[in-house]
């Protein structure tokens, strides 16, 4: 099913909007992100390798100006990806432009709120640390409920539709909507 933009369903949920926890809400916030994250991972992968070959190039010549005083600072290189990824977690999208583009944004697993500096950098290592060993580990999205990744699981994250995050909060007035919260269904005893 491809996510139209029109608000899924009859409402069950509070007079504020649908049920936040419904699964038709979930389904258009879920539907396609898979796919989208592989092509987001590859458009993002060509912006790392740009900004790492223009980085370490400019460098280069810098040491070769300062007669090789300026060639410490290769040393730093290999930060990018990881800088890249975080200040783009944090930043005003919450997705780096490779997901942006596809139209996903990364938000707290818990209420849908932006990501934090340091679920931003628990992501970032884990999911390098999944590529160092082998990236089979991603597979784990296949799984796990709201098919998240291993890093997604490890910092508290989930990566969502922009489109149906947005229709999502204006049929409810807020992210958290009547239930309190995604992770918690209408009617249960903490709603």
């Amino acid at each position: 099913m491809i996510y139209t933009g029109a608000p899924p369903g009859p409402s069950t949920g509070p007079s504020i909007g649908p049920a936040i926890s419904s699964s038709s809400w979930e389904h258009a916030l879920l539907a396609g992100v898979l796919s989208r994250r592989c092509l987001g991972w590859l458009t993002d992968l060509l912006l790392v390798a740009v900004a790492v070959g223009t980085l370490w190039s400019s460098l280069l010549l810098l040491g070769l100006l300062t007669f090789g005083l300026g060639w410490w600072l290769l040393g730093l290189v290999p930060l990018v990806p990881f800088a890249y990824h975080c200040l783009f977690l944090t930043g005003s999208m919450s997705a780096t432009p490779g997901q942006a583009l596809f139209g996903l944004v990364v938000r707290r697993d818990d209420d849908l709120g932006p990501p934090g500096l340091a679920q931003a950098v628990i992501s970032t290592l884990v999911f390098y640390l999944t590529l160092a060993t082998s990236g089979l580990l991603l597979l784990v999205a296949l799984f796990s409920q709201r098919k998240r990744t291993l890093h997604d699981l490890a910092s508290g994250l989930v990566v969502v539709r922009r489109r149906a995050l947005r229709d999502w909060v204006s049929a409810t007035g807020t992210l958290t909507g009547g239930a309190g919260s995604w992770n918690i269904p209408p009617g249960h005893p903490y709603a």
